[in-house]
């Protein structure tokens, strides 16, 4: 009987179930154990190395305001730069996510729709400013160009992923109906997949606004390009402005984007349960 009993213990499915979940447990701590042996900290140069920490942060207050206006004009700049490089990336992503997605395009489309998606998003937002930057000069343009291209690898994917997901029976009745290929888009996938894709379009509208202060780094215009050459110049107060001004915008932004897709998210509901 207690053989019996050790048997059925054994072959009880909780039994595998805490075995599997010992083991990815397992699996997730060597994962991490590795990745921390490869970054080599050294806890005793971290420990020393707060005083010059402590004494940066301390040059950076208190903030120079003379250079607010400058700051606003940049800053307005940083938006609009933000604004057409989201429209253009947003454009060039819906062919992209449609030729991308397995409910709508062909295998043999899919793997090359899937590399060109893999290919943009393995460039860093910095290498194609600098591209653009070689071939149109500093300035806006070149940073416009950059977030446009650097929109197109996130948008596409957060596209694809929305067109897969809509309930295959709307596309099916489409199809027993006899609608072509761009009646189904239209009719069948679009009214479904329009609001979660404008809330993409907002959070990358409101992540641009970052990314394009990076690029002011390679001289690709926006708030950036003078925030890189005040802590060049070692005017940290004028530094600090920038970087207060740019807080309160993209804190502003993000609010509001947040909630227009709470709004957009509470519209999509409304029309499934009608």
């Amino acid at each position: 009987m207690i053989k019996t009993f050790k048997t059925l213990k054994f072959k009880h499915p909780l039994f595998f179930k805490s075995v599997k979940q010992l083991l990815i447990l397992l699996a997730v701590i060597a994962v991490y154990t590795w990745a921390l042996q490869g970054l080599q900290i050294d806890l005793k140069l971290l420990k020393d190395s707060w005083p010059y920490i402590v004494d940066f942060i301390t040059r950076l207050w208190p903030p120079d305001l003379s250079i607010l206006d400058i700051a606003i004009v940049r800053l307005i700049e940083t938006i609009q730069m933000s604004i057409w490089g989201t429209t253009i990336g947003a454009i060039l992503s819906l062919p992209l996510a449609v030729l991308s997605a397995r409910n709508l395009a062909p295998r043999w489309l899919q793997l090359c729709a899937n590399f060109l998606q893999n290919l943009v998003r393995s460039v860093p937002s910095i290498v194609l400013g600098l591209l653009f930057v070689a071939a149109t000069g500093l300035g806006a343009p070149a940073g416009t160009l950059a977030l446009g291209i650097y929109t197109i690898g996130y948008l596409a994917k957060f596209y694809q992923e929305a067109i897969e997901s809509v309930d295959r029976r709307s596309i099916e009745s489409l199809q027993v109906c006899g609608a072509s290929w761009l009646q189904i888009a239209q009719y069948g996938i679009l009214p479904q997949v329009l609001p979660l894709g404008l809330g993409y379009t907002l959070y990358m509208f409101e992540y641009n606004i970052r990314a394009a202060s990076v690029l002011g780094v390679v001289g690709a215009g926006g708030i950036g390009f003078e925030l890189v050459n005040y802590i060049k110049g070692f005017e940290y107060n004028k530094a600090t402005t920038m970087m207060l001004v740019l807080l309160v915008v993209v804190t502003a932004i993000d609010a509001l984007s947040s909630k227009l897709r709470q709004n957009l998210e509470a519209n999509n509901r409304s029309l499934d349960k009608n």
